[in-house]
């Protein structure tokens, strides 16, 4: 007599049901995001992350600290967030650099973007900055992977420029490295430029034309 068939397991009969997809945030929870974000840019800037607080980031918020808590479950919740999509915008003219360009207006194109955006970004800019000097125990990762991978390729570009003629022999990454330091040091530094240039000045308009000068003759074949 034939065995009977072994039954059917239950729990493997049973069809795959895809998670539900979120809800959309409504107008109100964006604009409260929206409202944390932009208050903890401003406390973070300004006092670092470890000087800064829950309470702080939900009163210039104009939220109690358990609706803030609705949002964000911590501190180092709204940190990430706020460096993670810093990072894209940062990032983003770098990646615009085309190997298929004419060497020297990409390279004072980016030397310009990166100026510009420390002029309309310094809290931005601090808050990196902020990151970097703590030992970027939240964006290590992110700087060791994404960061190296981009600037390693836009590198391959520039030495191969170089090695065309096209530019001098310069050392890519220390290009790069000294664009970010010749550009992100007039908003990480605000307060000592202007004390020094004194009133009537205009740090970043003053910049540019001796960034394009000093970018120019060192890029000169």
């Amino acid at each position: 007599m034939p065995a009977d068939p072994m039954p059917a397991d239950p729990v493997a009969a049973e069809p795959m049901t895809a998670e539900p997809a979120p809800r959309p945030l409504t107008r109100i929870q964006k604009r409260n995001i929206d409202a944390i974000l932009e208050a903890a840019l401003e406390v973070f800037s300004a006092q670092g992350f470890r000087g800064a607080t829950l309470d702080q980031i939900a009163t210039a918020a104009g939220l109690s600290k358990p609706n803030l808590l609705y949002y964000f479950p911590s501190k180092e919740a709204i940190h990430l967030e706020l460096l993670n999509s810093l990072l894209d915008d940062w990032l983003a003219p770098l990646r615009e650099m085309r190997a298929t360009g004419e060497p020297r207006d990409e390279i004072m194109r980016y030397m310009r973007r990166k100026l510009e955006m420390s002029r309309a970004m310094p809290r931005e800019s601090r808050l990196f900055a902020n990151e970097i000097l703590q030992g970027a125990p939240r964006m290590a990762g992110t700087l060791a992977v994404d960061l190296k991978a981009l600037v390693d390729d836009k590198a391959a570009i520039i030495r191969g420029w170089a090695a065309a003629g096209k530019i001098a022999p310069v050392d890519p990454h220390h290009l790069l490295f000294s664009i970010w330091a010749l550009t992100q040091h007039y908003a990480d530094f605000d307060v000592q430029v202007r004390a020094v240039l004194g009133p009537g000045h205009d740090p970043f308009a003053e910049a540019e034309p001796f960034l394009d000068t000093l970018f120019e003759r060192l890029l000169r074949p």
